[in-house]
C-alpha cells in the first residue's frame, strides 16, 4: 500500500551514485524503505553513472540511456512509489570519446555526419594563431592569455582520422591515450619484414607500451627502414578516453539536447543540473568560461527546452563570490548552487564566529535566492568560491578574507585533504580550486561538530542536499585516492558503503540524530515559511522558521558546540538538545 507523502516542496535531497550503497541502485532503495529513513528525503540527486559513461565517474557520458549494470526500470518505479523526486545531470559541454557521435567521427573523418558536432581546435583558431611543428595552431598571445584552463597545457586531444592525419579536438577536461599491443599479423603487409622480425618488433613495442616508454625512441637496429610503417600501425591502433567539448554552434548538438531532456523527463526527472555549462560557449578573444552574452543566450535556449519538459534548471558553476555570477544567475530566474556554505560552516565551527555565515544567510533572504545547499558532495569542499574578485577596476569583497580562506584550506589539508589546482595555457599554477576531503574528516572527525554542521545546514535557506557518505560520518579514503593515481584526488570522498555498513551505521547515534534532524526539515511546513534571524553575539546562532502556527527554532552556542532544536508541527511540540 502506498504511503501518504509527508514531505514538503523544498524537502531534503539525498545525493549518491547508483552504486554508492551496496552494488546497485536497488540497494539504495532498500535503504530508503527502512523505518529509520521514513519521511527523511523528498528528492534524490542520482549522479550520472545512472547513464552509460566511461570516465570521471559518470561525467564522461557515452549516452543518456539507463546503465543497466546499475539501474533498472523497476528502480524508477520504486522511487516514484516512495514519492522521491529525481534530480539528474546533463553534461552540456562535452561527451565521451566513446559516444556514438565521436565514434562516427573517428570512423569516417571529414565524411562524418558529426564532423561539426565537436570542435576541431585548428579550425576554430584558423587565422588567429600559428601552426606549430606538431600540427597544432597556437593562438595569438592576446587570446591565449585570456583562456580559462582546467588543466596544464592546451585543452586538446589529438585523434587519428582514417586518412592518417592527426586532428586536435577541444578537450577541456579529462583525457587519456592508450597504446594497444600489436602482433605479427598487424605487420604482415610491411614489405621485407619476415615473421621472425615481426615477432621481434612486436615484443619490443609491447614491452615499451607496458613500461610507458616513448615509442619514437626505440632503436629498430637493422630494421630501421620499417620503423615509420610500424609506428604508423601502432598509432592507428591506439584508443582514447576523454571528454570532448561539443560545438554548440551545430544544430545537431541542439537536436541532441532536445532528445536528451525529453528522455530524462521520461525517467522522472524534475530538477536538471547543468554540469559545466559555463564552458559551452566558445568565442575568439574571450576566456571561454562564462562568455557573455553568449552563455546567457545558450542558457536561455536550453531553458526553453526544459520548460517544454517541465524541468527546473540548476546551473552548476564554481566562481569567486566577488564575481557575483550567482547574483546574475538568480536574477535570470534560475536556482543557484550554494557552494559557499561548506566553507562557511567549517569556518564558523573552527573560529566560533558566526558573522560570515549569518551575513550570507541574510543575503540569501534579501535577494530571495532559491538554492540547493550542501556540506559535502562528489567533488571537493569549495574554497575558491569564497574569495573576492577585482571587477572593472574595483575589488568586490569575498565572503571570507583571503587570509581566512588560506587558513581554512590549510586546516583541511592538515586533516588529510588533497588539493586540486587550476593552470594557465603554459602550465603555470594559478590558484587553488577546492580541497578534496570528506566533510567529516575536514572538521577533524568530530561527531558533535558533524551534528551541529548538519543542524546549521537544515536551517539555512534552500533545499539541503546530503552526501550519503557524510550522513554515515565517512572518513577520508586515502587508499582509494592513491589507487586512482594522479587524477584520483576526488576518490577520497567516494567510498562505496556495503549493505552491512549501512545496517551498522543506522545503529550509530551520529547517524540516527542526523536522520531525526533531516526528518524535521523534510516534513515541518515551517520551512516553507519565513526565516527569522535573531541577532546574537558572534559565538551564537539563533534561527527560527515560522509558518502559521508551525515553527522550527535552532539555538547554537558555538563556544560549547552545543545546540537545541525546538519545533511545532501539527500541534505537537518537540525539543531536541545536543
Amino acid at each position: 500500500m502506498k504511503q501518504e507523502y509527508k514531505g514538503i516542496s523544498n524537502g531534503v535531497m539525498l545525493n549518491a551514485y547508483p552504486d554508492s550503497i551496496g552494488s546497485r541502485l536497488s540497494d539504495t532503495i532498500v535503504m530508503l524503505k527502512k523505518p529509520e529513513l521514513q519521511d527523511v528525503f523528498s528528492f534524490f540527486y542520482v549522479l550520472p553513472t545512472f547513464f552509460n559513461s566511461d570516465l570521471d565517474r559518470g561525467f564522461s557520458i557515452i549516452d543518456y540511456n539507463l546503465n543497466n549494470e546499475l539501474v533498472s526500470d523497476e528502480d524508477l518505479k520504486a522511487l516514484h512509489e516512495l514519492n522521491i523526486r529525481l534530480k539528474f545531470d546533463i553534461v552540456l559541454n562535452h561527451l565521451s570519446v566513446a559516444s556514438p557521435q565521436f565514434n562516427d567521427l573517428l570512423k569516417n573523418g571529414t565524411e562524418s555526419k558529426y564532423k561539426d558536432f565537436f570542435i576541431n581546435w585548428n579550425t576554430f583558431w584558423e587565422g588567429h594563431g600559428k601552426m606549430n611543428e606538431q600540427g597544432v595552431v597556437i593562438p595569438k598571445d592576446e587570446h591565449l592569455q585570456k583562456l580559462f584552463m582546467r588543466k596544464a597545457g592546451l585543452p586538446i586531444l589529438k585523434v587519428r582520422f582514417p586518412d592518417g592525419t592527426e586532428q586536435p579536438y577541444w578537450n577541456t577536461f579529462y583525457q587519456k591515450i592508450e597504446y594497444n599491443h600489436i602482433d605479427p599479423v598487424d605487420l604482415s603487409n610491411i614489405k621485407g619484414l619476415n615473421h621472425a622480425n615481426a615477432e621481434s618488433i612486436c615484443s619490443e613495442i609491447n614491452l615499451a607500451i607496458g613500461n610507458g616508454v616513448e615509442l619514437s625512441s626505440l632503436d629498430f637496429n637493422e630494421l630501421i627502414e620499417s620503423k615509420k610503417e610500424v609506428l604508423d600501425i601502432v598509432e592507428s591502433k591506439r584508443s582514447y578516453l576523454g571528454q570532448m567539448d561539443v560545438n554548440a554552434k551545430s544544430s545537431l548538438v541542439w537536436d541532441f539536447y532536445n532528445e536528451t531532456l525529453c528522455k530524462l523527463k521520461g525517467f522522472g526527472c524534475e530538477i536538471l543540473r547543468l554540469d559545466a555549462f559555463a564552458y559551452l560557449h566558445k568565442e575568439i578573444g574571450q576566456s571561454n568560461f562564462f562568455n557573455t552574452p553568449g552563455t546567457w543566450e545558450y542558457l536561455d535556449r536550453i531553458n526553453q527546452i526544459a520548460k517544454k519538459n517541465n524541468l527546473k534548471l540548476l546551473p552548476e558553476i564554481h566562481a569567486e563570490y566577488g564575481l557575483h555570477l550567482h547574483d546574475q544567475i538568480a536574477e535570470e530566474g534560475y536556482q543557484i548552487y550554494d557552494f559557499f556554505l561548506p566553507g562557511l560552516v567549517i569556518h564558523t565551527l573552527e573560529t566560533q564566529n558566526s558573522s560570515a555565515l549569518i551575513n550570507w544567510a541574510k543575503e540569501i533572504i534579501k535577494n530571495n535566492f532559491t538554492c540547493v545547499n550542501m556540506l559535502g558532495c562528489h567533488d571537493g569542499i569549495p574554497v575558491l568560491d569564497l574569495k573576492g574578485k577585482e571587477v572593472g577596476g574595483n575589488y568586490n569583497e569575498g565572503l571570507l578574507a583571503d587570509i581566512e580562506i588560506d587558513s581554512l584550506m590549510n586546516l583541511i589539508i592538515q586533516r588529510g585533504g588533497r588539493v586540486k589546482n587550476l593552470y594557465d595555457a603554459e602550465g603555470k599554477k594559478l590558484s587553488y580550486y577546492q580541497v578534496n576531503a570528506t566533510f567529516f574528516s575536514a572538521i577533524g572527525e568530530d561527531e558533535q561538530k558533524l551534528l551541529l554542521a548538519r543542524a546549521i545546514q537544515m536551517f539555512m535557506p534552500g533545499i539541503p542536499q546530503v552526501w550519503y557518505l557524510d550522513l554515515f560520518a565517512g572518513k577520508n579514503d586515502y587508499e582509494a585516492a592513491d589507487r586512482a593515481g594522479s587524477g584520483g584526488h576526488k576518490e577520497i570522498n567516494r567510498t562505496n558503503l556495503s549493505n552491512e555498513e549501512i545496517e551498522a551505521g543506522l545503529k550509530r547515534n551520529v547517524v540516527i540524530n542526523q536522520l531525526n534532524m533531516m526528518r524535521i526539515r523534510n516534513t515541518n511546513k515551517a520551512f516553507t515559511g519565513s526565516l527569522i534571524i535573531k541577532e546574537e553575539n558572534k559565538d551564537y546562532i539563533n534561527l527560527k522558521w515560522e509558518k502559521e502556527s508551525d515553527f522550527a527554532h535552532l539555538k547554537v552556542n558555538l563556544r560549547a558546540l552545543s545546540f537545541s532544536i525546538k519545533h511545532k508541527f501539527d500541534g505537537n511540540i518537540e525539543e531536541l538538545i545536543f
